[in-house]
């Protein structure tokens, strides 16, 4: 990725996604995290839990279940800021923040119980989106 990427938000999701669902969650990160630096402030920790979200996953794909289970927590715990009013729809930029947040801390819960090994390639292909992307 370059260093400077810059892609609107629903493009850096699709992006992420397709990295996501192509077992590439390092690569994942490497875009969200290049959102959360060029984001409104107000929307600066959303970014930064996706990308925790993204490094979590990443070190449960390596194996490393302790570093994986805190970022998972950190990130779900940042996302889960953006819950939407009223509990119900999707959050900024049609983002399934209830859904990502629930599939991380399970994830977490799983690799705390049963280690980075009962992880499965389809685990790491995290819905960020509450819509299709239609790019």
């Amino acid at each position: 990725m370059p260093d400077d990427l810059a892609l609107p938000p629903v493009r850096a999701l699709a992006l992420a996604q397709q990295l996501l669902d192509d077992g590439r969650p390092f690569q994942a990160h490497e875009v969200l995290e290049a959102t959360w630096k060029s984001a409104p402030p107000a929307e600066r920790d959303l970014w930064q839990g996706l990308a925790q979200v993204a490094v979590g996953l990443t070190h449960a794909q390596r194996g490393n279940a302790r570093g994986a289970a805190a970022l998972l927590r950190r990130g779900a715990g940042r996302v889960s800021g953006y819950l939407p009013a009223g509990q119900a729809g999707a959050g900024p930029h049609e983002i399934d923040v209830r859904g990502v947040t629930r599939a991380a801390d399970a994830l977490a819960t799983r690799i705390e119980q049963d280690g980075a090994s009962a992880v499965t390639a389809d685990d790491l292909r995290l819905r960020l989106r509450a819509v299709a992307d239609a790019e």
